[in-house]
């Protein structure tokens, strides 16, 4: 492996950076936040009218505190698999697969996208998109076990803008033409902006249909501009993002996934390809593979709340007076019209229809499973 990402950077981490686009955030209002080790846009003109913004138009989100990386190098495939539970070696080029990166006990250590990215006549490559708070870990954890053969980038001077929304391929096609024609969702192609590279992928955090953009970090406010100039297209903070991933229930690293985590109890048994539960060799196979042949004791689902009041990570949710889990991300659903949560209950709690109450502020409230995602997802897919 390549020493180009040094302990050195990995220790600087620990102070707050800046995003590439901090400036353009403050200049259009963006009340600015502490977030993954940034300074990040949590709102600009609110975050209910921002949401609903990016449920019926397209938001634009500035995620360049997530880690690019780039592994590449013969067998880069199979390095991948020993530590993802992903078929790797059949990703085909142009294509994304969502996988786990996890320790010897099967917990994740993180959640990311992998990307084929190989070029004909080149080496494999592979782009992976990990979670900023994780990131120095993932780069670490990576460095230690992948072989020495194979090369490990981070691609810092690059940003990630993230379009997401029903409109967002009507906003891509005024500034890429042409490009969101070539991709369905969970594809990736690459695109030039005015002579600058653009890497594509249609994919995203909210549910809708959407692009991810990665652009070199001089010039993301360019394209940043470019698409906000559009009437369709408006700036959406980290709240509305918040709000839009739990209502397609998605997951968020550090809160609803962890490293005492596995991925069968996080309801992610769909990153465990066929290939993978039959042959193992992953970190945590023996434990993973039997969880998925005799079930898990606890499981995430999601939960209706009655009432108007928003509950929170860390309260307990009962069956009767037992307690039987704990809630991990919660909060105001606009599209739902209701508070909503994720959280983990006991496998016997787990079915849609059960009602539970939940501790929050020494009150009671009602629950009940529900299954996800609260909205539903609008990718754009291959006809059938």
């Amino acid at each position: 492996m390549t020493e180009s990402i040094s302990e050195d950077q990995i220790d600087e981490q620990a102070a707050p950076e800046k995003l590439p686009l901090d400036a353009w955030h403050r200049a259009r209002g963006a009340r600015m936040v502490p977030f993954a080790g940034y300074v990040m846009p949590i709102q600009y003109e609110g975050i209910i009218a921002e949401h609903e913004w990016t449920r019926t138009n397209a938001g634009l989100f500035d995620v360049s505190h997530m880690g690019q990386l780039i592994v590449s190098g013969e067998g880069a495939a199979d390095a991948l698999e020993a530590l993802l539970p992903g078929d790797i070696s059949a990703l085909k080029p142009g294509r994304i697969r969502y996988s786990l990166l996890l320790n010897e006990d099967g917990g994740i250590l993180d959640d990311l996208m992998v990307t084929n990215v190989t070029q004909d006549g080149e080496e494999p490559t592979y782009y992976l998109v990990v979670n900023g708070a994780t990131k120095w870990d993932d780069i670490g954890h990576l460095r230690e076990f992948l072989p020495d053969e194979i090369a490990l980038n981070l691609l810092d001077e690059r940003a990630l803008l993230a379009l997401q929304g029903p409109r967002a391929a009507e906003a891509l096609e005024q500034v890429l033409p042409g490009i969101a024609e070539q991709l369905l969702f969970m594809q990736a192609a690459n695109a030039k902006w005015h002579g600058v590279d653009v890497g594509v992928g249609r994919s995203g955090y909210t549910g809708e249909d959407g692009f991810e953009l990665s652009v070199p970090a001089e010039q993301a406010e360019a394209l940043a501009d470019a698409l906000c100039a559009l009437d369709m297209v408006k700036p959406i903070g980290l709240g509305a993002r918040d709000s839009l991933r739990l209502e397609a229930g998605l997951p968020l690293y550090g809160h609803d996934l962890d490293e005492n985590t596995d991925p069968v109890t996080a309801d992610l048994a769909f990153a465990i390809s066929k290939k993978r539960r039959e042959g193992g060799g992953f970190p945590g196979a023996e434990k993973i593979l039997h969880l998925l042949d005799h079930g898990p004791s606890a499981q995430r689902v999601g939960l209706k709340i009655e009432g108007r009041m928003a509950v929170r990570e860390g309260a307990a949710i009962h069956a009767g007076n037992a307690r039987i889990g704990t809630v991990t991300s919660g909060g105001f659903a606009p599209s739902v019209g209701q508070p909503i949560a994720m959280g983990y209950v006991e496998a016997g709690h787990a079915l849609s229809g059960t009602a539970l109450t939940i501790e929050m502020r020494g009150k009671q409230i009602a629950a009940t499973v529900t299954d996800m995602p609260f909205v539903p997802h609008r990718y754009r897919r291959a006809k059938a």
